[in-house]
C-alpha cells in the first residue's frame, strides 16, 4: 500500500473533480518494463497523431517523502490546433490541456492511468461531447495496445 499511496495522490490531483469516482479513469496494466513501456506509449500517442508535449517526472517530491523510485511520469499529450481552440472556446478547460497519462511502476509490472476526457463534457457545453468522445476513442486504443505486450 506504500507504494501505490503516492500514485493515488497523483491520480486525485488528476482528476476532473472531487466527485470523480474511479469507472471515470483510464487503466491499462502491461507486464513490459517501465522504459519500454514509456517508449511504448510515446509511440502509440505519436501514432493516433498526437505530439507528446512534454514528460514531467514526480518522483522528485516522491524521493522526498521517503520513497525510493525513479519510476513515475506524467506524459502530457495532444495536438496543437485542437488544444489552442479549446483554450480559446473554453478557457475552463486550460487546466486539463493538454491531456495527460500518468505511468508508473508497480514491481515487475507498469500501469498507466489518465482521466477519461469525456468528463471535460457537461449538458452546458454539448459540442464538446464529439470531441472528446474522439480523444476518449483514441486513449482507449493506446491503453488497449499498451495491454497487448507485444
Amino acid at each position: 500500500m506504500k507504494k501505490i499511496l503516492p500514485f493515488l495522490i497523483l491520480v486525485l490531483s488528476l482528476s476532473l473533480s472531487s466527485q470523480s469516482r474511479a469507472d471515470n479513469l483510464l487503466m491499462a496494466r502491461t507486464s513490459l518494463s517501465f522504459p519500454e513501456a514509456m517508449l511504448k506509449l510515446q509511440d502509440s500517442i505519436r501514432n493516433h497523431g498526437y505530439t507528446v508535449s512534454r514528460v514531467q517526472r514526480v518522483d522528485i517530491g516522491l524521493t522526498k517523502s521517503g520513497y525510493t523510485t525513479d519510476k513515475y511520469r506524467v506524459v502530457f499529450f495532444g495536438k496543437a490546433d485542437l488544444v489552442r481552440r479549446l483554450s480559446d472556446e473554453y478557457p475552463q478547460l486550460i487546466p486539463y490541456l493538454p491531456f495527460k497519462i500518468a505511468i508508473f511502476a508497480e514491481g515487475e509490472e507498469t500501469l498507466i492511468v489518465a482521466a477519461n476526457p469525456r468528463e471535460l463534457t457537461d449538458k452546458t457545453y454539448p459540442v464538446l461531447e464529439p470531441v472528446m468522445r474522439k480523444v476518449e476513442k483514441d486513449m482507449l486504443e493506446i491503453f488497449q495496445l499498451m495491454r497487448n505486450d507485444g
